[in-house]
This record gives C-alpha cells, structure tokens and sequence, in this order.
C-alpha cells in the first residue's frame, strides 16, 4: 500500500457551519487513515485545512447515497442538518446523484434532501436553497437519551454548577438540551454549554442551544454543539429550537431561526409531525490533500 494518497476535497459551509466534503465511494480513503484520525487532521484550523467536521460520501445499497459526518474531536456524529445541506449541493452538483430530491442513508435513519434551483434560465442546474425532511422529533428521554424519572423533559431542572436551568430534551437525530434566555448576548456560552454537554444525565452528551425569543415567528439562538464546541449554526439544533418554543407555547409550528451564520425557516409539520428546514449551503474552496505520512493541500 501507499504511504500517501492525494485526496480531492471541497469545503463547504451552511451558515457558517463548515465541512470538508469527501468522495469516498470506492473505500481508498479508509485504507490509508481511518476517518476519525482523519477528521482531528483536517479540521485543525492551524495545522490543516480547517471545519467543524468531514463528511463522506458512502455507498449505499439500499438509498440513493449513504452519509456519515466526523466531527472535529474525531467523534461521528448521527447527523447534522448544515452538514446535509452542504452533502446535497455536493452530490448533486457534482452529478453523484441526478435526482433533485434523494434518500439518503445517515446514522440517525433516512433523511430526505431536496435541492432548490436558481429560477434563472442561466443558472438553472445551480442549486439556490435545500429543504430538508428532518423527520420526527423524539420526545421520549430513554431515546434521547436523558436521565429523568419522568417520560419526556419539558421545561425540566437541570442543575449545573450552583444554579438550575430549565431545560427541554429532545433528539433530532442526535441529542438536544434547549433552554430559553431573556438575552442569548448576556450568557456564557463556553462555560455552560461545555458543562451542559457533558452533565451525567445526558449519557451520550448533548447539543445545547440557548434561545432568545423574539416573537412567535422569530427565534434568536446560540449554539453549543457536542463533540465541535461553539458553531456560527445548527440545523439540527434549529428544528429542536422550534418544537421546543412550540411545546412550550412561546412560538407557531414555522418560525426563522437567526443564527450567528445568518436564518433558517424552519416548519413543524403538525399532520405529519415532520420538521422541516430550508436554507442555504455555499461552496468555500475546492483542492486536493496528501494524507498519509505528511499533508500537502492545494486550493484550486
């Protein structure tokens, strides 16, 4: 085998979440470095090319395409709803995948992608927007899962340090804590989404979003996402955000979610209990790596 292998690469972003974007179809990648030493590598903002997580294009056998994300501490995630917005401009553009809407395979089960065409007749195959099929929110603890004596945790005490806050726990394909604030610029993000994290009820750590309300259409939210730390969004994070205000009567079933990487609609399909979330996912760079016994990246 080949001590190095040149890579082809893009990196993505979708609000300001980023990815590096990796075609792994035929399985090389793995056979030279596996994928969690891999994404530590990549994501490093100083020493490579820097994300808060990679993504691979897989395979699959029984879905159009198959997904699987890394974050930046090596840990995989079951899925990320920026990273599925970026995942399908990739597959689509880069003619992976013809379908403009596609099932795709990811840790968390079945997600549903549609992208969204410019209306200009000369940027008609350029993708504009995605929605997203989210699926159903899970309310139940022992699925999330958190450790609670009662069956679902809305608006439960929490207690972190020396104070309580009152969190709903739910899971979009990975475990949230949503708590709501007066004002989401006055609070330590760092310290107690860190703590919240990593608190021993949420025995397979958690995503934390802090919550300002602005109205029932409007959504302020800051976000601490585990196993990547602070991010500019979340999309995941986003669709928790609304069922939780939703449940807790402070927003409608459609609210924009503004994110310090800009908005995102989010809907709360009532009929069918699917959420669903719309918005962008932007080409940074392309260019290729040598991953193996040294790195060398080239942007083009």
């Amino acid at each position: 085998m080949e001590k190095n292998m040149e890579i082809d690469f893009a990196k993505m972003e979708g609000l300001g979440n980023d990815f590096i974007i990796l075609d792994d179809r035929k399985g090389n990648i793995e056979l030279h470095e596996n994928y969690p030493a891999l994404a530590k590598r990549l994501c490093s903002r100083h020493f490579g090319i820097g994300a808060d997580g990679i993504i691979l294009v897989l395979d699959s056998h029984d879905h159009d395409i198959k997904y699987r994300i890394y974050n930046s501490d090596g840990s995989q995630a079951q899925m990320c709803g920026n990273g599925m917005r970026c995942f399908a401009r990739y597959v689509y553009e880069n003619k992976i995948i013809s379908k403009k809407k596609m099932r795709v395979d990811t840790k968390a089960g079945t997600i549903i992608p549609e992208v969204i065409l410019n209306a200009l007749p000369g940027d008609k195959d350029q993708v504009h927007s995605i929605l997203v099929d989210m699926g159903e929110p899970v309310l139940f603890c022992r699925d999330i899962p958190f450790e609670s004596p009662n069956e679902k945790a809305i608006e439960e005490g929490l207690i972190v340090g020396d104070k309580e806050y009152l969190i709903t726990a739910l899971f979009m394909g990975n475990p949230h804590a949503v708590l709501f604030v007066d004002d989401v610029e006055k609070i330590d993000i760092e310290r107690i989404g860190r703590l919240i994290e990593t608190h021993k009820r949420f025995p397979e750590k958690t995503n934390v979003e802090f919550i300002q309300v602005i109205n029932k259409q409007e959504l302020k939210m800051k976000v601490w996402e585990r196993g990547a730390g602070r991010t500019l969004a979340c999309g995941t994070g986003a669709c928790a955000a609304l069922v939780a205000a939703s449940l807790t009567g402070r927003a409608s079933d459609r609210a924009i979610i503004h994110l310090d990487g800009g908005d995102l609609d989010i809907f709360w399909d009532k009929k069918t209990n699917h959420i669903f979330k719309t918005g962008p996912a932007t080409l940074v760079f392309e260019g290729w790596i040598k991953i193996g016994d040294r790195q060398k990246i080239k942007k083009y």
